[in-house]
């Protein structure tokens, strides 16, 4: 056997082992889910050292809670949720806190800080409050998740961007003046909670991997003007569910991701603003969305075959995205439909 057939080879057996393994079963791969939350939030990580992070927890009440503990236990293999981050106080991405908290043993939570000057907002965080007693943490900008390192893997790294408004400041490398700027328009000023929105970049050797929330428009742009604080990704998760208040083309634009991840539902998200950006941006090879948008037909929506769900009634299929060892390949697939595609983390030959 030649040199370039071993090479392809162990490459392809590291694929499969990727893309069928489940989380943390030593294989080495660095593994992200999307549950279907009808376009609430719920994105579980899983390192190669089998540590779990689930970044929000849907809606409250038995279906979101029972999705996300379904991908927890049965497709992730999990016993426990390492770290929760609560990205921000819309109860879309907080109000499954409780609920899964009394169905499997949860380690840190982070949030981006308490809303107390809302009173009314105050009383409606009272179960999440009672389930985060005692180990809630604040996450602010240029903070880090403590995550496990893996003997011999790749450097991995969680770290917080934005928080309650609050930006990371630029490194030297940052400081570069950005030709994109200049396309920026304001929108109205964001006075929700998801201007609060906790923005995470996750880092696994040379792959890189957007999660920004609920962030809107004009906070969007602080990202990335008029220094560029996250640089370029691989996978995006398409802000706010694809909604046209938020995905700024100038951000999407700057980070010039490859891949990017729809959380919508079947009638929320995907926007016709947000699906052209993601449409012209030169930099997208694929679009994956968790749910068909039932309202916008054949050209609103991505690839039938990037869609986990396709109906409204449906099965509340997920997406999976697995990272190889080395960080220098990953699979986004469609387990219920046995569809992969593979990508070249960028940089990489």
């Amino acid at each position: 056997m030649t040199a370039m057939r071993s090479v392809s080879l162990v490459f392809l057996v590291c694929f499969w082992a990727c893309a069928f393994a489940m989380a943390g079963s030593g294989d080495g791969c660095l593994d992200v889910y999307w549950t279907d939350v009808e376009g609430g939030a719920a994105t579980l990580i899983v390192t190669p050292a089998g540590e779990s992070v689930l970044i929000d927890t849907g809606m409250p009440g038995e279906r979101d809670p029972g999705r996300i503990l379904d991908t927890v236990k049965n497709k992730a293999g999990l016993e426990q949720i390492d770290h929760l981050v609560v990205t921000h106080f819309d109860i879309d991405h907080y109000g499954g806190t409780a609920d899964i908290a009394k169905q499997i043993d949860i380690g840190t939570i982070y949030d981006p800080g308490l809303p107390e000057d809302d009173d009314a907002l105050m009383d409606r965080l009272a179960p999440y409050l009672k389930a985060a007693k005692g180990r809630r943490k604040v996450l602010g900008p240029g903070d880090s998740i403590p995550l496990k390192h893996a003997p011999g893997s790749e450097p991995l790294d969680l770290r917080c961007l934005t928080a309650a408004k609050e930006f990371v400041k630029a490194s030297a490398k940052q400081t570069r003046a950005n030709p994109q700027c200049s396309a920026h328009k304001d929108k109205d000023t964001d006075t929700s909670q998801n201007a609060n929105s906790i923005v995470l970049l996750l880092s696994f050797g040379p792959f890189k991997f957007l999660d920004a929330a609920d962030l809107t428009w004009n906070l969007e742009k602080r990202l990335v003007c008029p220094d560029n604080l996250v640089g370029a990704v691989d996978v995006f998760q398409v802000n706010h569910h694809g909604l046209d208040r938020s995905n700024n083309p100038v951000l999407i634009r700057s980070i010039r991701p490859r891949v990017a991840v729809m959380n919508n539902g079947h009638k929320k998200g995907c926007q016709p603003e947000t699906f052209r950006t993601l449409s012209e941006t030169r930099s997208i090879k694929a679009i994956y969305q968790v749910h068909r948008n039932i309202n916008a037909g054949p050209k609103g929506n991505t690839d039938p075959k990037r869609i986990a769900n396709l109906d409204q009634n449906c099965q509340a299929e997920i997406i999976k995205l697995s990272v190889n060892p080395s960080g220098k390949t990953y699979t986004v697939s469609i387990p219920s439909k046995k569809t992969k595609e593979t990508f070249r983390t960028k940089g990489q030959p």
